[in-house]
């Protein structure tokens, strides 16, 4: 059975997979205007703001691209007790997302990152965000949560953005507590520190992220990607890791083999939110039971899909399989 027709008996099952996502969860504000004029203050242009707009970023857009491909969702991070923390749970519930392992912190602020953008020109960004780790209670009731919730999901996913809910400690429990129920963590990292990884089923880097963190100076083709990887699989022991290398598609490398799958995009737009897409379809699928090859080749199909539009987007299951067929 080629994999086509495996994805499309999967439809006829109508299998959904439950996924627990783990992750730095934020706000993308969005502020459109026109400028044709400079102010009389600075010499800085002044915007004439036309519309705003709202969606979730960072961990939320990997959620929202697994409820796009028909996942069960349930959700687990620290938001703060402002305004834009009420808006990300509503955005969260009105898709059917499960929001009890949320937790509302008055000592930090939810992250936004608010665009400010002429035609399609972004003038500057402004973050308003705290990424000091969370407080030990903090961690406990987030533990408490993902304990509660754990035993329904059936492949945990965890979507470090760097903002301070995954310190090493808890990263640890976390991945331990997944393991001993027979859980696969599937983990986007950030930062330098992979051995907090540790014990991961796989780890998805980027090109940038994999040569920061195995502390090396440039990855330009696959000899460098392996000794790269040779660095993780001594902190991390993860049984794969899946590096985005943009344009060129992605790789697959274990301890004992690696391969290259080409990109499948013949329009390029934009590239925002294509690695929170491929983490999510690679999550899906595996949760389905399909190879991490399989897994991969369809995520490569959908970030196709995603980076011909423009801003974060998703792709359903349909469309992917048209990509698959069109290529």
């Amino acid at each position: 059975m080629n994999l086509i027709s495996k994805v499309r008996s999967i439809q006829t099952a109508q299998k959904r997979p439950s996924v627990l996502v783990i992750g730095d969860l934020m706000v993308d504000h969005y502020i459109w205007g026109s400028a044709t004029r400079l102010s009389p203050e600075a010499p800085v242009p002044v915007v004439n703001v036309k519309k705003e707009s709202t969606t979730l970023g960072g961990a939320g857009n990997v959620v929202q691209n697994l409820v796009a491909l028909g996942a069960n969702v349930a959700v687990a991070g620290v938001i703060g007790t402002d305004v834009s923390g009420k808006q990300l749970i509503e955005i969260l519930e009105s898709e059917g997302v499960k929001t009890a392992t949320i937790i509302a912190d008055h000592s930090r602020t939810t992250t936004v990152k608010t665009r400010v953008l002429v035609g399609s020109h972004q003038l500057v960004r402004v973050d308003r965000e705290v990424t000091e780790a969370v407080s030990a209670e903090l961690e406990e009731e987030l533990l408490a949560g993902i304990i509660a919730n754990i035993d329904g999901a059936d492949i945990v996913l965890l979507s470090d953005y760097n903002k301070g809910l995954f310190a090493p400690g808890l990263t640890q429990r976390i991945i331990k507590i997944a393991n001993e129920r027979q859980k696969k963590v599937v983990i986007d990292p950030k930062g330098l520190n992979y051995e907090k990884y540790k014990g991961a089923y796989i780890i998805k880097p980027n090109r940038k992220e994999l040569a920061e963190a195995a502390k090396t100076e440039k990855i330009s083709n696959l000899a460098d990607l392996e000794n790269a990887a040779k660095t993780i699989f001594i902190q991390t022991g993860t049984d794969y890791l899946i590096v985005t290398l943009s344009e060129e598609g992605m790789a697959i490398i274990t301890e004992k083999s690696s391969k290259l799958m080409p990109v499948k995009a013949t329009e390029v737009f934009d590239v925002t939110g294509a690695g929170d897409t491929v983490i999510a379809v690679i999550a899906y699928f595996t949760a389905l039971g399909l190879s991490v090859e399989e897994a991969c080749e369809l995520a490569n199909h959908a970030a196709a899909n995603v980076v011909r539009h423009v801003g974060s987007a998703t792709t359903t299951v349909d469309e992917i399989i048209k990509d698959m067929e069109g290529y």
